[in-house]
């Protein structure tokens, strides 16, 4: 790899690990503490999830688009991290669910801020050879801090904290994160500033098209997290078991992102994104039909593994596949098919569990993972690994 690889992917990667460490020392927790303390039902809790992604999913195209007219995608990075900080005090004065909706709201209104625009402060460190394991350098970095914050979280249920002291003390790698990103270095040209944003001006080709509907179909089954949790407590793991199932999920995918890009760099995207989406449809036809705590853990583990496989891969065909001005902008637009996909998923899964059963959310992603990875097959076909131009 490249120096401006090793120097700036790191540097972005290790802003993901200490943001998502802090994240992760809290995300396992809220579904925990809105159901037992709150007292709020599985259908408010996807509401909370459905609204905060959404928002999120809007700002992530503008951003991605005014990082790249602009030249200012470290500063809307910086922006976006920054509000990471401000979730967990809110977190902190949180007495009902509306103020966890709240915090989740400004959570995800960063991400919204920075994802695309640091996705493409990752693209443009490395050459397209290194694109998928560039990728993947990233995505193992952010979910080692995943895998570091729910050992945290662990450790404050399994020691009886309150909920308010993880929140409080989750602020602490949020803060050291958002001190690393004045060190990530930027490239910049001088390409002149269009006055407005139209879309009319990003020309994408068939193929990406096609592969961003099927993401938006295959994001109305893809529920929050959440869920999952919820469910492996109702299977009869205590609330630091369903930790210690997150902190599995983490490691897995930490573990797979990096040789899982690299394979995409080797083998081309559809090697990889085809079985990744195989998996999570597989993954939650299992959670919708075994019962079995042994059965469980696996899954939890393949759910790592089908993270791994998409996060890298999916991100990497999209840059390399959006015209080259427009890299973060295009990057924002698939964030936001996403995003505004999940508002409807966790609502759908919400009102499936409290209407039909707990089941019923998992059969309805399952069948749409099974046929989005039938339909990227088809639209990628059998496509060798793109060539660099």
């Amino acid at each position: 790899m490249k120096k401006t690889l090793f120097s700036n992917v790191v540097l972005i990667g290790l802003v993901s690990l200490f943001i998502d460490m802090s994240t992760e020392m809290v995300y396992p927790l809220i579904p925990l503490f809105l159901t037992s303390t709150l007292g709020a039902t599985p259908a408010v809790v996807g509401i909370i999830e459905g609204i905060a992604e959404s928002i999120a999913s809007l700002l992530k195209v503008f951003s991605g688009y005014i990082g790249d007219i602009y030249q200012n995608k470290k500063k809307l990075t910086f922006v976006g991290y920054s509000a990471a900080i401000l979730y967990k005090i809110i977190l902190l004065l949180s007495t009902s669910w509306l103020w966890v909706l709240g915090a989740r709201a400004i959570d995800r209104i960063g991400k919204g801020i920075r994802t695309a625009p640091r996705d493409a402060l990752v693209a443009q460190s490395c050459g397209s050879n290194n694109l998928g394991g560039a990728f993947g350098l990233h995505k193992m970095l952010d979910m080692l801090g995943s895998s570091l914050g729910v050992v945290l979280a662990f450790a404050f249920v399994a020691t009886g904290y309150a909920f308010d002291k993880a929140f409080l003390y989750s602020i602490i790698p949020a803060i050291i994160g958002v001190m690393i990103i004045p060190f990530i270095k930027e490239n910049k040209c001088s390409k002149p500033k269009p006055e407005k944003f139209v879309f009319k001006n990003i020309k994408l080709d068939k193929k990406l098209k096609l592969y961003l509907a099927v993401i938006f179909l295959f994001c109305l089954g893809n529920s929050s997290n959440a869920f999952l949790l919820l469910k492996a407590q109702e299977t009869g793991f205590s609330a630091s078991q369903v930790i210690l199932l997150y902190l599995v999920f983490s490691l897995s995918a930490s573990l797979l992102a990096v040789p899982s890009g690299r394979l995409s760099d080797k083998f081309g995207r559809s090697a990889i994104l085809v079985p990744g989406y195989m998996i999570y449809g597989l993954v939650y036809l299992g959670f919708a039909l075994i019962q079995n705590k042994g059965v469980v853990l696996f899954l939890f583990i393949a759910y790592g593994a089908y993270n791994a496989f998409i996060s890298g891969a999916e991100r990497a065909f999209i840059a390399e596949a959006a015209p080259s001005d427009y890299k973060g902008t295009v990057l924002g637009i698939y964030g936001m098919l996403q995003g505004i996909a999940l508002l409807f998923a966790s609502i759908i899964a919400g009102v499936l569990w409290d209407t039909v059963n707990s089941n019923a959310p998992f059969f309805f992603g399952g069948i749409l993972g099974i046929l989005s990875a039938l339909a990227i097959a088809i639209i990628l076909g059998k496509n060798k690994k793109r060539q660099q131009k």
